[in-house]
């Protein structure tokens, strides 16, 4: 894919930047059709239901599993990352296998993961001034209290789209693109974001807003983000594509981090890949080009692994390599007395 040229268009004084405006949005699409996907349960007794809507499509696109509405247009959210990455790279990214793991990030916030951020720009001749994304503490729990107790507070790099930003602004740099507006929608790496996108998901965006880091975020169905994973898992380890998922794989605590359902996922079934998504995503590749996408409809991060562990073992992932991911019981005076379990009417 050709690396576009497009101009950048420069704010006169005063005038509103592009990342400030308002993006096109998604008028008039329906709600969509969700289910039953995930019951929370306590002594036998279904307390609360998690609706949402799955695919899971083989390699040829047949339809493996399928429940709700997949082809409702919906925000992927930080599942977009690996698709970015891969974009990056086509864009001239070089980085080591760790380092290009941390690009398709949304890390907890750990030293490994601030020091990757921070060496991606060094790499480049950048600091941190040359980020665009929103300030946070650490995303993880652990490396959110660690980085408390030290004095500090919200910044860039300890973001969890840290890394996906400092490459974002080293492709800038090889490409010889304006640095400081790397987030307006018709920068030429945008630009290609979305080009690469909507031929990695076989589909054009319904529709364009601002992800929470203030990336461009494109609209599209759980169909394509599943055709869009499987391609990845399946690729060969010297494409773009086969070189984000290859040191995805390697490095799944760049991915997310210790701790996380992602990593251990990711560990736990040799050749898959993972990336989660605020909003309740989930997306997962198999080496056999198998693409499973899940979306839960409240936006419950809780429900995401049950039920796409209970996809997995439909597709006939090892059962054993599964079982150490199931969530942690409901919990009564501090004793297990419920579960989080795949809905009946999905079961059945």
């Amino acid at each position: 894919m050709p690396v576009p040229e497009a101009p950048v268009h420069k704010a006169a004084p005063g005038e509103a930047t592009p990342e400030a405006a308002a993006p096109a949005t998604a008028q008039g699409l329906k709600t969509p059709h969700h289910v039953p996907l995930v019951e929370v349960t306590r002594d036998g007794l279904v307390e609360s239901i998690h609706y949402g809507s799955l695919i899971a499509l083989h390699k040829d696109g047949g339809t493996a599993v399928e429940a709700g509405e997949p082809d409702a247009p919906m925000y992927p959210r930080s599942s977009l990352k690996p698709l970015q990455a891969v974009a990056l790279l086509k864009a001239g990214l070089d980085l080591p296998q760790n380092l290009l793991a941390l690009t398709a990030a949304s890390h907890s916030g750990a030293p490994m993961h601030r020091d990757g951020a921070a060496e991606i720009l060094k790499l480049h001749g950048l600091t941190e001034a040359a980020l665009g994304n929103s300030t946070d503490l650490p995303y993880g729990v652990k490396e959110r209290e660690d980085w408390l107790r030290a004095g500090n507070g919200p910044t860039q790099v300890a973001q969890n789209c840290s890394g996906k930003h400092a490459s974002m602004t080293a492709v800038c740099v090889i490409n010889g693109w304006p640095v400081e507006r790397y987030l307006h929608p018709e920068h030429p790496l945008q630009v290609l974001v979305r080009d690469t996108i909507t031929d990695l998901t076989g589909e054009e965006a319904a529709a364009v807003s601002t992800d929470g880091c203030g990336t461009p975020l494109f609209a599209h169905t759980l169909h394509g983000m599943a055709r869009a994973y499987g391609r990845l898992a399946a690729a060969d380890e010297n494409t773009d594509e086969g070189k984000v998922a290859h040191a995805m794989r390697r490095f799944p605590e760049m991915v997310a981090g210790e701790g996380r359902d992602i990593t251990a996922l990711m560990r736990a079934v040799p050749g898959l890949l993972a990336k989660d998504g605020f909003e309740g995503l989930q997306l997962v590749g198999l080496p056999d080009g198998t693409g499973v996408a899940v979306k839960i409809s409240d936006g419950g991060d809780r429900a995401r692994m049950p039920i796409t562990v209970e996809v997995l073992r439909r597709l006939g992932v090892d059962g054993g390599s599964l079982d150490t991911l199931q969530s942690p019981p409901v919990l009564g005076g501090g004793l297990p007395v419920g579960e989080l379990r795949a809905a009946q009417i999905f079961s059945n």
